[in-house]
Formats: structure tokens, C-alpha cells, sequence
């Protein structure tokens, strides 16, 4: 009998499209803002119109495609599909560099990357490769020759450097400075100036970012959504969150919906519980999801240790009293490596369509969209 119930947060409740926005965004900016590669070929702004934000995102995501693709392969992390996308262009960029700059673009690629070498990269490229042509739509066909998955795709851009520069380095990775460049840099774009600093500790590199965090966009109406919450309390259902979003843009939109007051305070887990973790047992990384941890910490609750949570015996041993509520591909490992249920949304970046995926899983339900969550218990 089921007892606790753990929600994803993007897919399920808000729609994931202004994080994909804000993602596509933030390659964006890392491509063609001076204050990093600066490529020509796009005119770069912080405040741009929403015809230029559909037209960005269809360009960096290939309508689509890259976003599918990444998320298909277990990836449910934003920063992580920005430092995909982002690193891979940058790996093309270098093997169009090195004839040039043979051993000053080895030592970039074997050392740290972070603004000066992003600054270094781009006054070549402009010196040497003015016409240098990003192709996005290369990233899907590049990344399907292997079967990696999850956190794999990150390190799996080692190997593309070497088959593309003849270069080994073990730079791409989620430790690195340049996943961390990508993390704040996104934060810039959805919490906008205002906001930044109490996010990632430092004023925006740019100014002039207005943030989508006050232009949520609720997946079913949240005067609905409130009543389904609320009929699951009084049943005696214990309701928590296990999110890839960051503490505040877990608790400013919801609680603005007024739906944050359903979930127990204490099971309310972001991403910036998981990036602690990292931070304290780095050996442990990565532990955003498909990694369970932070469906674990919702169920035993934030006032257990991070080391508690990870030592914790998985599969439970209760498993039949634990319900995740999920979108992706990634909830349902986290789910199954857990040992307890599993209710995929078709409300995520692929609608309907996933339905096939999730029969295919072997999902325990599979809900139209977080409303229909009554009919299964």
C-alpha cells in the first residue's frame, strides 16, 4: 500500500519549456557573446524577443532533435544538456583551430577551460576561421555512434576530442570549470539579474537578463492541481519532491501557485541539495538524476545526513510504499533503483509519444498528465 509519494517537478507540474528556452539560450550566449567564444555569425543580446528565442532554440537544439536525444539517453539536468551542446561545438571549433594553433590548442583542451581559454578560442576562430559554420544538427548522429548513457554522454565528449583533434584529455566532465561556467551561466538566463547572486553567489557576468522564473507555465490548471494535492493529504498520503531544479525555482513557482503547502517541508529535495552532496563526497558524482539520491533524500527527509542518504540500502525494502510521479526516462531508473513504483506523465518534452517508451519500460502507470494520480490509488 502506498504510503509516500515523491514528484518530479518539470514535466509533471510546470512545463519544461522556458528551461529548454533558457538552455538553448545559454549555448547561445557561450557561442557568440564576446565575453566568451564571441563567434560571429549571430548577433548577440541579453534581452531578446520571444521570435528571437524560438529561433535560437530551434537552431541550437535542431528542432528539437539534440533535446530528444539527450533526454532519451537518461539525461535530466539542464545544466548537463547545456554543457553537452555547448562542449561539442567548442570540440568542432578546436579541430578546425589546431592546424593552426596545433599545440596551444592541445594544451586548452588538456587543461582547464573556463572564460580566458573561451576568450583565446574565440580571437583565433575570428583570425583564422572567420567563417567557421556551426553544425548542431551534428551532435545527434555523432553521439549515436555509441551506447552511452547517463552521466557517460558527459565523458564521452573525451573521446569525440580525440577522434576529432587527436587530443586525450579527460577535461569534459561534470567536475570541471567549464560544466561550472555552463551551471551559472544558465542560472544567469532563468533567474535573471535579481535573482543570480543569492543563486550562484556573484553578480551576472551580463547584464540585462530579465529571468523566466515569474513566466512559469503551469502544465494542468493549478486551481485543479491544489484540490488533487489536497484530496491526497487528507487520504493520509505523505507528499515530497525530488527535483533537478534549484531550491529557488523549486519554491518561488510553486509556492506562487500555492501548491508548495501540500508537500512536507522536510522531503521538499532540489538540485542544490545534490550539488551539496557533490561538493561533500565528490567521489560520489554524479548524483543528479537518473542517480536516486535525490528521491532517497525526499523519502528519509532533509534532516538525514547526505552521508546517511548515500549508505542507505537500495533496493528498499518497502518498496510497494513508495510512488515516484515522473516525466522522463531518468525518474524511472531513479525508481527502479530504488525498488519501488514508478508513474510516468505524458506531459514531458515528448507528449504522448513517450507512451511507447514507458510501455516498453514497463512503467507500474502511466497518467495523461499528474491530475489523473487519484485513479491509481
Amino acid at each position: 500500500m502506498i504510503k509516500t509519494i515523491l514528484f518530479d517537478v518539470d514535466g509533471v507540474f510546470l512545463s519544461e519549456e522556458r528551461y529548454f528556452d533558457a538552455s538553448a539560450l545559454t549555448v547561445w550566449e557561450l557561442l557568440h557573446n564576446k565575453l566568451y567564444l564571441g563567434l560571429p555569425g549571430d548577433e548577440f543580446t541579453p534581452d531578446p524577443e520571444e521570435e528571437v528565442i524560438r529561433r535560437v532554440r530551434r537552431t541550437v537544439f535542431a528542432e528539437d532533435q539534440v533535446l530528444d536525444f539527450i533526454k532519451s539517453r537518461g539525461i535530466n539536468s539542464n545544466w548537463d544538456m547545456v554543457f553537452l551542446a555547448f562542449s561539442y561545438q567548442l570540440i568542432r571549433l578546436c579541430e578546425k583551430l589546431r592546424p593552426h594553433k596545433p599545440e596551444q590548442v592541445e594544451a586548452i583542451l588538456q587543461g582547464p577551460v573556463d572564460r580566458a581559454e573561451l576568450n583565446q578560442l574565440g580571437e583565433w576562430a575570428r583570425q583564422y576561421e572567420p567563417d567557421f559554420a556551426l553544425d548542431f544538427a551534428a551532435f545527434t548522429a555523432d553521439f549515436a555512434k555509441s551506447n552511452v548513457q547517463k552521466s557517460e554522454l558527459l565523458l564521452y565528449l573525451n573521446e569525440l576530442a580525440k577522434e576529432h583533434c587527436q587530443v586525450e584529455t579527460s577535461q569534459f566532465s561534470r567536475n570541471s570549470q567549464l560544466w561550472a561556467l555552463c551551471q551559472e551561466t544558465f542560472q544567469e538566463w532563468y533567474l535573471g539579474d535579481g535573482r543570480v547572486a543569492s543563486s550562484i553567489g556573484r553578480e551576472t557576468q551580463q547584464p540585462g537578463k530579465k529571468g523566466f522564473l515569474t513566466d512559469e507555465i503551469p502544465i494542468v490548471e493549478p486551481a485543479k492541481i491544489k484540490e488533487v494535492l489536497r484530496e491526497l493529504q487528507e487520504k493520509g498520503y505523505t507528499l515530497g519532491i525530488g527535483t533537478g531544479r534549484p531550491t529557488i525555482e523549486t519554491h518561488v513557482p510553486l509556492a506562487e501557485l500555492g501548491l508548495l503547502e501540500h508537500f512536507d517541508p522536510q522531503r521538499v529535495v532540489t538540485a542544490s541539495h545534490v550539488l551539496q552532496a557533490e561538493t561533500a563526497f565528490p567521489e560520489k558524482a554524479p548524483l543528479a538524476k537518473p542517480n536516486p539520491f535525490c528521491y532517497v533524500k525526499g523519502l528519509l527527509g532533509l534532516q538525514q545526513s547526505d552521508e546517511q542518504t548515500l549508505a542507505y540500502p537500495l533496493p528498499i525494502a518497502n518498496g510497494d510504499e513508495v510512488l515516484i510521479v515522473g516525466d522522463s526516462l531518468a525518474d524511472l531508473l531513479a525508481a527502479r533503483a530504488i525498488g519501488c513504483r514508478f508513474a510516468a506523465t505524458l506531459t514531458g518534452l515528448s507528449g504522448q509519444a513517450a507512451r511507447s517508451k514507458f510501455e516498453q519500460e514497463q512503467a507500474d502507470y502511466i497518467l495523461n498528465d499528474v491530475s489523473e494520480i487519484l485513479t491509481i490509488l
